[in-house]
């Protein structure tokens, strides 16, 4: 997820620094409808840089006068007034006020130890699949998976008979190619997207359902490797050790706040409160508000009660998004965003290949974005489940076929799906045996753990 490159950059260049933030805040603003015309003109002047692909990639030191205007313009920029900010709330009350189908919350229940199982295998083989292809262009995507045969995309990913030429251009994720080849695979690798779930089944052991943002940020800071934090994750880690406290965590000098990082974190608030996606929802939003604002909080909602649903036994996807929608005020643009990636499904019916024409419609939608912002990537989710209606070689595979946050979408769409299935024996084997029930982290007392341990432990967690 969410442009890492590797631990290996030195922490003090990678994300945090105010003259690498301020190009990422006046896009941010121009979204949200901020005006920030004199803010930018007053940066561009004095050399600032705008909106780099990768924070944090200044050849050294910056200027120190440069540096000075760059916080105190992230704090004037901050200041200014969003037209959007009524139809878009952080505060959960707010939240729920703008829902009129804000769901009931039900009896406490444990999904089956299989299903939960299907559900981290889901996860697991999603973002796998998602890896090599993250911040690889939606051109480079299909042009490395055509070369080898493999589109429209029914299967990991490989340099085996891959033409050189194309290699050479669309050069894959150096971080993840070494372990995410369907030549090389051998277990789940670390990533983000896996190691955030291990730590809600820790924040759930020790805090249960009554925890406080307060106790995800002590956790964070006990058990999360900084160097294993990325955007908006980052910026709220460098706040908590500077002594700024949540909620002010995710909104300090943190332009990443409306991306997907909290949606990463969603899934065992889901997977623990089966059929009840409104405290699903809640909890997703007690997690979110340590990092994420808006928009970013509202893909962690959405993502929590859709799972929840699915862990639920429903059976329907459909539904599952119905729900996740329920819990999204219906005038933010992660409502409208998750509305247009279901109806470009829908009206765009077919098998796998039609898919490449949904795509294109979100791509021309919301190629603005950055990749990792959680708008595109939310109507992506939206648009594979409803497009795959629930299947999982058809959710994973357009998930990722799609671009953007490949591993990230890859590994949301494979939970859900995974869940649908039921059990790890309802997934095909290619997905689940180079997985070898082995799951690297760096979390402590994981490393190593299988996918099964994982089911049960998620189970014990549920409320």
């Amino acid at each position: 997820m969410t442009g890492a490159e590797t631990v290996a950059l030195p922490l003090r260049l990678t994300w945090v620094q105010p003259e690498d933030l301020v190009g990422h805040e006046l896009r941010q603003a121009a979204e949200d409808g901020r005006d920030a015309t004199a803010i930018r003109e007053r940066w561009v002047a004095a050399g600032g840089h705008l909106a780099p692909e990768r924070a944090g990639a200044s050849p050294g030191p910056a200027d120190p006068a440069l540096r000075a205007l760059a916080g105190r313009l992230l704090d004037e920029l901050a200041a200014l007034p969003s037209p959007l900010a009524d139809r878009e709330p952080t505060e959960l009350a707010a939240i729920r006020a703008a829902c009129p189908d804000w769901p009931a919350a039900r009896p406490a229940g444990a999904a089956p130890v299989a299903q939960l199982h299907a559900g981290w295998l889901g996860r697991a083989a999603g973002c796998v699949l998602g890896k090599p292809v993250e911040k690889v262009t939606l051109a480079g995507i299909r042009a490395l998976a055509r070369s080898v045969g493999n589109w429209p995309l029914d299967t990991w990913f490989t340099e085996v008979g891959l033409d050189p030429e194309i290699a050479a251009a669309h050069p894959w994720n150096r971080r993840s190619r070494p372990t995410s080849l369907a030549e090389t695979i051998d277990g789940a690798p670390e990533d983000d997207d896996l190691n955030y779930p291990l730590l809600g089944l820790l924040l759930l052991a020790r805090h249960g359902t009554g925890f406080t943002t307060a106790d995800v940020a002590a956790l964070w800071l006990d058990e999360l490797p900084a160097g294993r934090t990325f955007t908006a994750e980052r910026v709220a880690y460098r706040n908590l050790l500077a002594g700024i406290e949540p909620p002010l965590t995710a909104s300090f000098r943190n332009p990443f706040r409306e991306w997907i990082g909290a949606q990463i974190r969603a899934d065992v608030f889901g997977w623990t409160h089966p059929g009840d996606p409104a405290t699903a929802a809640e909890l997703a939003h007690r997690d979110a508000v340590l990092s994420h604002t808006a928009n970013g909080v509202h893909g962690a909602m959405f993502a929590a009660a859709a799972i929840a649903v699915a862990a639920g036994g429903t059976g329907d996807v459909h539904a599952c998004l119905r729900a996740g929608l329920a819990v999204v005020p219906p005038g933010s643009r992660l409502a409208a965003a998750v509305r247009f990636g279901i109806d470009a499904a829908n009206e765009t019916p077919g098998g796998p290949a039609a898919f490449d024409a949904v795509v294109d419609r979100l791509h021309a939608r919301y190629g603005d974005h950055h990749w990792v912002h959680v708008l595109p990537n939310a109507a992506l989710l939206a648009a594979a489940l409803t497009h795959a209606d629930g299947d999982f070689t058809g959710s994973i595979c357009r998930a990722v076929s799609g671009g953007w946050d490949t591993d990230s979408n890859g590994a949301t769409a494979g939970s859900l799906a995974g869940l649908l299935a039921g059990s790890p024996e309802a997934i095909p084997s290619r997905w689940t045996a180079p997985l070898k029930n082995r799951l690297a982290t760096s979390v402590a007392g994981f490393d190593g753990i299988g996918f099964d341990a994982l089911a049960t432990l998620t189970r014990e967690a549920s409320a």
